[in-house]
């Protein structure tokens, strides 16, 4: 079973999420962009979501996550928790 790292930022609506990603582009520190703005608890951690597998998120999540490019940010990606932005850290 593949294993994956990952951060996330997660706002409400979509514009915020383009604009913090434009801020992340334009070199702002993406832990330091999700402690200030994500909604998710995982924001003390500076959105790292630790080690998981496929089918522990939502699929449209996974689907960053387990099939998209690493170190880089995705998004903004919706799903019922509202708009992320994802980095997937590393996965084997």
């Amino acid at each position: 079973m593949p294993i994956a790292c990952a951060r996330h930022i997660l706002v409400k609506t979509k514009a915020e999420a383009e604009k913090l990603k434009q801020q992340i582009a334009s070199g702002a520190d993406f832990g330091q962009v999700a402690k200030k703005h994500s909604t998710c608890s995982s924001a003390k951690q500076g959105g790292n979501l630790g080690e998981f597998s496929p089918g522990q998120m939502v699929k449209a999540f996974d689907n960053v996550v387990f099939k998209k490019a690493v170190l880089t940010v995705h998004g903004p990606i919706k799903t019922q928790f509202g708009f992320h932005l994802i980095e997937t850290i590393y996965r084997d």
